[in-house]
């Protein structure tokens, strides 16, 4: 997959991982499409690029989904990879009255329903390019929960299995080859709350996609995702120990 001269959507692009991989792109020679819910970060982050365009939109908002597909189908139709990075994560744990129920509602819809929604409606524009890809961001917790993310860990989880399957369907019916982003800890605003100041730099994740890109390597662990991916594959037990140590 080559990593110029593309249009890529990123969503929740005004932040975090989000802007470090516009910013990548950007230098790249790519047109990135950057979109988030608050305009005015929006607008501080395209600011910071060259070859932008910043679109104000809430990927859990049906209509804001619809009218976001509107406008690329008419003003971007050589869009050919989608970045589906937008996420919700609560840190608590399972306890009486963590209102478990809500939380998880929001993860769910905006990690995975959401996604699921805008790829959907995004495949056939992607289908028409001759080289497209869909790139879902997951976590290490897809792999091995952290029992104080543990309705945000079961949303990245559900993420992972949906990309299996869509990467094997799109693989027998398209070109368009769908990756899966898995980074661990990673120093964001996003993180704070959970110490993400211990975490990596958001620019080693954007280095290992673009990397992944280009060698056609679909499930990209990042940092210590490789360990703890192989751990959960020979113990199970001893990863879900390590991420809850």
């Amino acid at each position: 997959m080559k990593t110029t001269q593309n249009t890529i959507l990123i969503t929740g692009g005004s932040a975090g991982i989000g802007f470090e991989l516009a910013r990548q792109f950007d230098q790249k020679g790519n047109h990135v499409i950057i979109t988030g819910r608050s305009e005015e970060r929006l607008q501080k982050a395209a600011a910071q690029l060259k070859n932008v365009t910043a679109i104000a939109f809430d990927v859990t908002n049906e209509a804001d989904v619809n009218r976001l597909v509107d406008r690329l189908q008419t003003d971007f139709p050589k869009l050919n990879i989608l970045i589906n990075n937008a996420g919700n994560a609560f840190y608590y744990k399972l306890e009486a009255e963590a209102n478990a129920f809500e939380k998880a509602g929001e993860e769910m819809l905006t990690n995975y329903l959401s996604v699921i929604r805008l790829t959907e409606k995004l495949v056939p524009l992607l289908s028409k390019q001759e080289e497209s890809a869909i790139v879902n961001v997951s976590s290490i917790v897809a792999f091995a929960p952290n029992h104080k993310l543990p309705t945000y860990a079961a949303s990245k989880a559900a993420l992972h299995s949906y990309t299996q399957s869509l990467r094997i369907t799109l693989e027998r019916s398209s070109t368009t080859k769908v990756f899966e982003l898995m980074p661990p800890l990673v120093n964001t605003d996003f993180s704070q709350a959970i110490g993400g100041e211990n975490g990596i730099a958001p620019s080693v994740v954007a280095d290992d996609l673009l990397s992944a890109l280009e060698n056609d390597n679909y499930e990209i662990h990042v940092g210590n995702t490789a360990q703890i991916y192989a751990l959960s594959l020979s113990s199970p037990a001893g990863a879900l120990a390590v991420m809850n140590a």
